[in-house]
């Protein structure tokens, strides 16, 4: 315990690593901040009666939950940053069918920052697109709205909404560039993290008379997050060596032996992601179109998160994503020919066809258990409702907000420790288990 308080005052002494983490801590305050300012005419006070009641679904429980309230509050910054990964995402996938951007994604620096432009003029069409659905459909069916609401008043609330979430984007790029860690995952992180005391007092005073209960319940939930550290930590190492090399008219030596790193979960987060769009989005469309009577089987059996159907159908989907996107992300003849091409080889095997088919083979090995995971950490917030725990405080028991949260946290710590090391200190994470830069840096290939 000691030597851990030295390393955190150890952070303090690096003067760079200092200014990043105020300047980071500062822009999270603006944010935060942001996510309470209200729309101009909304009645917050009708809106306040409406969530004290407990109205709406779980999908505003999550929408609410990573945007840190903003959500809920009809903040200026309602949107949160969620239009910029709809962005993001919607752009990695016209890279994989459209040449332009395959063009693109090739050019280097300048093809990056071309991308980065049109993602966030894709942003902003979004956020004119979703502002007016979230005015009508969340604030107008809590009463909210202005009753003299006019058209200037609609243009300017939609204006307002679409800077916000611009301003948002631009905060988590300043703490990219100028801060410490993932500025847009810090964001998302910093607004599920301010749900978590509510949430977690909520379930204290649901279970005050039953403190065993509450033991149990922050015992699962260590160990859930312990397993989700180790699984986003695992990685298949692949023993790899380098062909000996001459140096003018000097003896050969030995060739150096290295690893080629493979992660258990490659995909990240995006299978559950995509999953519960492709499983959320039409229940909104039917619930929208249905009428007075409800709708039919369909509709009852997969409205309901907590069902077994949409769960097994969700699971599924998962499972399904996690080798496309795996496939998308790792591609075993580009490592072959690159390894290849710099005089590595994998013991035992041939150079070429057979170096991509073995690591193709030992790809789809480790994939399919890393995405049982994902399905299984996906439909854990279920298993916890169903387990009595309140709404709210389920949804940290698993799904995206904890894999989130954990491999956010993992990075910044690892950049934390990366300036640490560079400066001859010990690392922040000196003597545990969970892997640094410098390990990262022990497991690359070449």
């Amino acid at each position: 315990m000691k030597k851990f308080i030295q390393n955190i005052k150890n952070i303090w002494k690096v003067e760079e690593l200092r200014k990043r983490i105020i300047l980071t801590l500062s822009l999270i305050l603006v944010y935060r901040i942001g996510s309470f300012v209200i729309l101009p005419g909304v009645n917050y006070a009708a809106l306040a009666a409406s969530n004290a009641k407990g109205d709406g679904n779980a999908l505003t429980t999550l929408l609410s939950l990573f945007s840190g309230g903003g959500f809920s509050n009809a903040s200026v910054m309602a949107l949160g940053i969620m239009p910029y990964i709809s962005a993001s995402i919607i752009m990695q996938l016209l890279g994989m069918a459209v040449p332009a951007v395959q063009k693109m994604q090739n050019e280097g620096e300048s093809g990056k920052k071309r991308i980065n432009n049109y993602t966030r003029i894709l942003t902003i069409v979004i956020c004119a697109l979703q502002a007016p659905a979230y005015l009508t459909q969340w604030v107008g069916n809590k009463g909210a709205l202005p009753v003299d609401a006019t058209s200037l008043w609609w243009v300017q609330s939609v204006i307002v909404m679409v800077a916000g979430s611009m301003f948002a984007v631009w905060l988590g790029e300043r703490i990219t560039d100028k801060g410490i860690g993932n500025g847009i995952s810090l964001l998302i992180t910093v607004g599920i993290l301010s749900r978590l005391p509510q949430a977690f007092f909520a379930e204290i005073g649901m279970n005050e008379d039953n403190l065993i209960k509450i033991v149990l319940e922050i015992v699962a939930f260590m160990l859930i997050v312990l397993g989700t550290i180790l699984i986003v930590q695992g990685v298949r190492k692949i023993p790899m060596n380098t062909a000996k090399r001459i140096a003018g008219a000097r003896a050969t030596e030995e060739g150096a032996r290295s690893y080629l790193p493979i992660k258990v979960n490659a995909s990240g987060v995006m299978p559950i992601i995509f999953a519960q769009a492709i499983v959320t989005i039409p229940m909104m469309i039917v619930s929208s179109t249905a009428g007075k009577d409800g709708g039919g089987w369909f509709q009852n059996a997969f409205s309901n998160i907590y069902g077994v159907p949409y769960n097994a159908l969700l699971a599924l989907l998962i499972i399904v994503f996690t080798f496309f996107y795996t496939a998308i992300m790792i591609n075993p003849r580009k490592m072959a020919d690159d390894m290849k091409r710099n005089g590595g080889f994998i013991p035992g095997v041939r150079p070429g066809e057979e170096t991509a088919d073995y690591i193709d083979t030992l790809v789809s090995r480790i994939t399919l258990p890393g995405s049982i995971f994902l399905a299984m950490i996906a439909i854990l917030p279920s298993i916890a409702h169903s387990a009595g725990i309140t709404s709210g405080f389920e949804m940290f028991f698993g799904g995206t907000s904890l894999l989130i949260m954990v491999g956010v946290v993992l990075d910044t710590l690892q950049q934390i420790e990366t300036y640490l090391l560079n400066r001859h200190m010990d690392g922040l994470m000196e003597g545990s288990k969970v892997k640094g830069r410098r390990a990262a840096k022990e497991l690359s290939g070449f």
